[in-house]
């Protein structure tokens, strides 16, 4: 029985700050609590990151009325300071994050496993907010 190959979703933003900034807001928990959401009505209170091969990463995600929330995690499979990480999910979906040092601008392209229980645009929409969040927050700050 062949398996098929999931999608590939790619967002992606230009952060208007030198490549070391983007990597430390991108792997710090302190910051990831900051711009890790979707929308304004959820948060993210806590962030947990191991960021080295074979280390786990772990940020809880939830709606600022306490109606929902949920675990994002996963482990990395690839650390490659300011150039890439690459880690997987523990639902076993792949994801890399390449980071572009562009001087005094960092392209930021990740890369994910589109998930089979809701649309792939509705995934990309929501990746993409988030990816928004990051660039405003790191500007930002």
């Amino acid at each position: 029985m062949e398996m098929s190959q999931p999608t590939k979703v790619t967002v992606q933003a230009v952060i208007q700050a030198p490549v070391e900034k983007v990597w430390r807001y991108w792997t710090e928990p302190d910051h990831i609590t900051k711009w890790n959401q979707a929308s304004e009505d959820w948060h993210a209170p806590r962030a947990e990151n191991d960021l080295r091969v074979g280390g786990k990463f772990q940020t809880r995600m939830e709606a600022k009325d306490g109606s929902m929330g949920f675990d994002f995690g996963g482990v990395y499979d690839v650390v490659n300071r300011h150039e890439a990480i690459g880690y997987t999910m523990e639902d076993g979906r792949r994801v890399d994050v390449a980071f572009v040092d562009q001087g005094n601008e960092t392209k930021v392209i990740e890369t994910f496993d589109a998930e089979s229980t809701n649309p792939v645009e509705f995934q990309q929409a929501g990746w993409q907010a988030i990816m928004d969040n990051f660039k405003a927050y790191t500007e930002q700050n």
